[in-house]
């Protein structure tokens, strides 16, 4: 386990420091007027809120931004690539994860250099820590993420569903506790096309992410300690077994292997799923009553355990970067602190997410409390029984280009293109030329 980061998470919930001694002095955001400030951002349900405070930003500086992409994640990293490749980066700012960061070599600037320690010291030591690439602070956090369980109350409350599954399973109706527990209810739930148990990301990292974590719950993992990749093992097997049978079952659109987070997101807000294993960053969406059918209808628990008896508790930090051939880099450092700083943070939090300031956690509970907002408390509460096993993908610059091997083949196994252990060995082979190649083995 990544200790640094499982420490930083527990700070997070806890908030068991005071952001820096005393009171810290104020950022100076500096004065850039009639500069346009170019910048690609992730778009997407529970990430756009925050940048309603882009006008504030631009008040406050003179500046103009300008945001000349907006795509999913898994699009606008392609699109950097391509930027890349070509030699033509003409933004300043990109969004950026802690997944992603380590492919993109000297792309982005370190940020120690440009950040006094004194607003630095507000974030949470373990998440700033993880946000490094090389020692090199290459991305400011904006969330942290640690996937988990929401769920219809509805359909556990049911007398009828209660009966029926007391008479199959011989056990009490409750949200899952393992992934054995969550395959059975996926597929006892569902009635297609009405209803369907869940929905994964069926492609991209969001396949290869959600494998990931099943195979650690199950006690397997990626590679080795020396970096040959292990996820073909029995472990992996019966992780990606999990997939294939809800898949078959019917318990599942059949288009979720071709979904993303959105897709996901939309399907559960429209009451057309039962379970969804996903991010603190819908929680807001789903609980609104104005954009979702489940809003009273919602409830939280923790990810489920694997055959090993621990959780997988795939996590990472969606971050913003200032690229090196940015022709203001002053103003690039001011944006991206602004849309992470104390009231950008609180403003995240009260969509869902978890900061990535010490001070926020407590403030958002109280916020919540105070707004009648309990569910949402509760979201908070309950959540943050995964964090002490949070664990990030692989930080190493490979892993996007092992996640682009190994989804195709978990999306082959789960339309019944091959075999689960015959996928896996294929990928498998090809990551091995990836860290061969990358000289790791």
């Amino acid at each position: 386990m990544n200790t640094i980061w499982k420490k930083g998470l527990l700070a997070s919930c806890a908030v068991l420091a005071v952001a820096g001694a005393g009171v810290a002095q104020e950022f100076d955001y500096g004065s850039f007027d009639g500069y346009t400030l170019r910048v690609k951002l992730i778009g997407g349900t529970q990430y756009e809120r925050l940048y309603t405070r882009i006008p504030e930003w631009e008040e406050m500086t003179g500046a103009t931004v300008e945001i000349v992409s907006s795509k999913n994640h898994f699009d606008l990293d392609r699109e950097i690539k391509q930027d890349m490749a070509a030699g033509q980066i003409s933004w300043c700012v990109g969004s950026n994860h802690t997944s992603f960061a380590p492919q993109y070599g000297d792309l982005y600037i370190d940020l120690n250099d440009h950040i006094p320690e004194s607003e630095l010291s507000q974030y949470v030591e373990g998440t700033l820590a993880a946000s490094e690439v090389d020692g090199r602070l290459v991305q400011l956090p904006r969330v942290t993420d640690v996937s988990n369980l929401y769920y219809r109350k509805s359909a556990y409350d049911d007398a009828d569903n209660q009966a029926a599954y007391m008479e199959e399973f011989g056990v009490e109706l409750a949200p899952p506790t393992t992934y054995d527990e969550f395959r059975q209810q996926v597929i006892f739930f569902a009635d297609p096309p009405n209803v369907y148990g869940t929905a994964f990301a069926g492609k991209d990292e969001g396949m290869s992410g959600r494998f990931m974590e099943i195979l650690r719950a199950n006690g397997g993992d990626m590679f080795d300690e020396n970096w040959n990749p292990t996820f073909n093992s029995p472990e992996g097997v019966a992780a990606l077994q999990w997939f294939i049978d809800i898949y078959e079952a019917g318990a599942v659109p059949a288009g979720t292997v071709n979904y993303t987070w959105d897709d996901i997101g939309q399907a559960m807000a429209a009451g057309q799923l039962v379970l969804d294993l996903d991010w603190p960053g819908f929680a807001g969406f789903y609980a609104d009553p104005e954009a979702s059918r489940i809003a009273d209808d919602l409830g939280f628990a923790v990810a489920p355990v694997g055959s090993a008896g621990v959780r997988g508790a795939w996590s990472g930090s969606h971050s913003f970067s200032v690229t090196e051939a940015c022709d203001n880099k002053d103003a690039a450092v001011s944006f991206a602190v602004f849309m992470t700083n104390d009231e950008s943070e609180l403003l995240e939090a009260q969509a869902g997410n978890l900061p990535t300031r010490s001070a926020t956690f407590d403030q958002a509970v109280a916020w919540f409390n105070e707004n009648d907002m309990p569910h949402m408390a509760e979201m908070f509460q309950v959540f943050q029984g995964s964090l002490d096993e949070a664990r990030t993908p692989p930080l190493i610059a490979q892993w996007i280009e092992v996640s682009n091997v190994l989804w195709p083949e978990l999306q082959a196994a789960i339309v019944g293109e091959k075999d689960a252990q015959q996928a896996l060995d294929d990928a498998a082979q090809e990551a091995t030329y990836i860290m061969e190649d990358a000289g790791l083995i």
